[in-house]
């Protein structure tokens, strides 16, 4: 039972498998998307899309085959850690940026264009390292 816990999963189908990756697509609901109304609600939102999973041991190429239904599965505690990197750090970094921009008595404009340049160059360098980030990231699948 702690398995399922400790980990995020989504059903999927594999739509391409190369020689680096398999692409699984999934199909991500929104929490009123299994509501009998959505078809009428314009708040219903659905979305797809594409995970590549790194061939490795875990995932062999001819295990799988275009088509088939698969779980895409990611760690848990690395939810929690995009939350952070997504989330809290540049809400940190936006509100220290606000104290210290007015604290330093600039005008309101001068302040929010500051503190927003802040988070913008946070959001730039998660930009430029999003290829280490993406080794961290790894999803894996298993068959459905």
């Amino acid at each position: 039972m702690s398995k399922q816990i400790n980990r995020v999963e989504h059903d999927g189908v594999i739509t391409d498998i190369s020689e680096e990756y398999i692409s699984v697509e999934i199909v991500n609901k929104s929490a009123c998307a299994a509501c009998h109304a959505k078809g009428v609600c314009a708040a219903s939102d659905e979305s797809i899309k594409v995970i590549e999973i790194p061939l490795g041991l875990d995932t062999l190429a001819c295990d799988y085959r275009i088509g088939d239904e698969v779980k895409v599965i990611m760690k848990g505690s690395l939810g929690l850690k995009a939350i952070w990197i997504a989330y809290v750090v540049p809400l940190i970094m936006l509100v220290a940026s606000i104290l210290v921009f007015s604290s330093l008595h600039l005008s309101e404009v001068a302040v929010g264009l500051g503190s927003i340049a802040v988070v913008a160059v946070y959001y730039l360098g998660v930009f430029i390292f999003r290829n280490k980030l993406s080794k961290i990231f790894t999803f894996y699948i298993e068959p459905k």
